[in-house]
């Protein structure tokens, strides 16, 4: 009976833990978000892991359908890719931190945590001129230390409503994947990179997108950053 007392609240624990590194309501490692202002029929897109050499053919798209969007960019990206970083700033999308390395944060030391955090907050303010007062953990995962970095930095942690898949699946999954979660204040998380891959082929991405946006719209929803889906009260634009 103690042994399996003993397993019981064993498993309970892990479980907690899992939750408490990857759940998107979890703040347990640093104040953070998943959804915005329910009041409002709006949406913000959000996009993980660029720059990339195809980000300037997403922002085409938004522009097109004058959709701001919010984008957490790696460091070493925007090191890499520092014209376009700029470029998703001059169309007036807002710009989030996103680690510099991409590296798993979970498992790792506060000075680890430290450094990627704040490597990516040099690089992108360097690029842009812009401090990013939004993070996103790579692949969602949490850890100690982070809260403590995230207000030294003054950053808010964003999770999401919904996360899109497009790194593997093919666009019309991506697209009713997408749809069937959209509500009013849903922060949607797609990608316009692959990792730390240069060149990555975001066909999925670009074609989902590119449906998505009139879809949404026909369906009565406006499109914000995160930083207005998160203003309780903001009067709605058409």
């Amino acid at each position: 009976m103690l042994l399996e007392l003993a397993a019981a609240t064993a498993s309970l624990s892990g479980c907690a833990m899992v939750w408490a590194v990857h759940g998107r309501s979890s703040s347990v490692f640093g104040k953070s978000v998943y959804r915005g202002d329910p009041s409002r029929r709006s949406i913000a897109l959000t996009f993980d892991d660029g720059p990339s050499e195809s980000t300037p053919r997403l922002l085409e798209l938004l522009a097109r359908h004058q959709a701001p969007a919010t984008f957490f960019c790696c460091g070493a990206k925007v090191r890499r890719l520092p014209g376009v970083a700029r470029e998703i700033v001059q169309a007036g999308h807002e710009i989030g931190n996103h680690a510099d390395s991409h590296a798993r944060l979970s498992l790792r030391s506060t000075a680890f945590i430290r450094e990627e955090v704040l490597r990516a907050q040099r690089s992108i303010l360097e690029a842009t001129g812009v401090a990013p007062r939004l993070f996103r953990a790579p692949y969602g995962a949490r850890w100690f230390g982070l809260g403590k970095v995230q207000r030294e930095l003054g950053l808010l942690g964003v999770m999401w409503t919904v996360i899109a898949l497009d790194w593997r699946l093919p666009a019309d999954a991506v697209l009713r994947r997408l749809l069937r979660h959209a509500s009013n204040g849903a922060i949607l998380c797609l990608h316009d990179g692959r990792d730390t891959r240069p060149n990555p082929d975001i066909q999925s991405t670009l074609e989902a997108v590119r449906q998505l946006l009139p879809e949404l719209s026909a369906r009565g929803f406006h499109f914000e950053t995160v930083s207005q889906i998160l203003t309780p009260g903001r009067r709605q634009t058409s």
